[in-house]
C-alpha cells in the first residue's frame, strides 16, 4: 500500500464530502459484484454446475475459496455453521479486496481506516448476539454469568468487558496492520524506487490474505462461543 501522489477519489466532483475510506470501500463493493455477476453467468451456462472448470478460471479460484472457508466455519462451529456462511465469506472477501486496493497505484486500502473496520466489528458483535439469543433464548444470558452462582456478579462483569471490547479488537488489530503494511512500503517505495518495492508488493499481498482470514476467523469463533451448548 504505497503513498500515491494521485488518488482516483480525488477527480470525483464532491470528493471533498464523499471521505476516501467511503470511495474506496464503494470500489470494493462494486469489484466483488462484477466477479459474482461473471461467476454466476458461468454456472449458468456450465452443463453441470458442480464439475469444475477443466481449464484455470475465477470460478475455479472462488470455488477453492468457498470450499476453504466453508472447512473452516465447519471446522469451528461444525456442520450447523453453514448458515452463517453469508457473513463470514463475505467478511473474508470484502476485506481482502479492500487491502489488495492499497497494492493498486491510484487506491487507498479502505481497511486502514478504523471507521471501517469498526463498521465490521459492530456487524459482527450485533450478528453473534442475535444468533445466540436466537439458539438459546433468554438462556443466553448464562454465558455472562459462568457456571458457580455466587461468582456471578464477577464473571458478568467480566463477560461483558470482554465482549464490549471484542469488536474494538477486531478493528484496531486489523487497522493497525494494515497501516503499518502501508507505511513500511511507502518507505521502502520512496527510498529504493525499483526492485525492492516488489519484495514488499509480494509480502503486502500476503498480510492481505492473512488479515481477511483471521478478522473472518475470529468473527467464526465468536459466533461459534455464542452458539455454542456446552456452557
Amino acid at each position: 500500500m504505497v503513498e500515491h501522489g494521485f488518488i482516483w477519489h480525488s477527480i470525483l466532483p464532491l470528493h471533498e464530502h464523499v471521505p476516501s475510506h467511503v470511495f474506496h470501500s464503494c470500489v470494493a463493493v462494486v469489484i466483488l459484484a462484477v466477479f459474482g455477476w461473471r461467476i454466476r453467468a458461468s454456472l449458468k451456462k456450465s452443463s453441470d454446475p458442480l464439475v469444475p472448470d477443466t481449464t484455470f478460471s475465477i470460478r475455479n479460484v472462488f470455488e477453492i475459496v468457498v470450499q476453504a472457508i466453508t472447512s473452516q466455519v465447519r471446522g469451528v462451529i461444525g456442520p450447523s455453521g453453514d448458515r452463517y456462511l453469508w457473513l463470514i465469506g463475505g467478511l473474508f472477501l470484502y476485506i481482502f479486496v479492500c487491502n489488495l486496493l492499497g497494492l493498486v497505484p491510484g487506491f487507498e486500502p479502505p481497511t486502514s481506516n478504523i471507521n471501517t473496520n469498526l463498521g465490521m466489528a459492530a456487524t459482527v458483535f450485533l450478528v453473534y448476539n442475535y444468533y445466540g439469543f436466537k439458539e438459546h433464548g433468554i438462556k443466553y444470558l448464562k454465558h455472562f454469568t459462568g457456571p458457580v452462582i455466587w461468582l456471578a456478579p464477577l464473571m458478568v462483569l467480566i463477560e461483558l468487558m470482554s465482549h464490549v471490547f471484542r469488536p474494538m479488537a477486531l478493528s484496531i488489530r486489523l487497522f493497525g496492520n494494515m497501516f503499518a503494511d502501508h507505511v513500511v512500503l511507502a518507505i521502502f517505495g520512496d527510498l529504493v524506487p525499483l526492485l525492492v518495492p516488489m519484495i514488499f508488493l509480494v509480502l503486502g499481498m500476503v498480510v492481505c490474505l492473512i488479515q481477511a482470514f483471521v478478522f473472518s476467523l475470529l468473527a467464526t469463533v465468536y459466533i461459534g462461543l455464542a452458539v455454542s451448548h456446552d456452557h
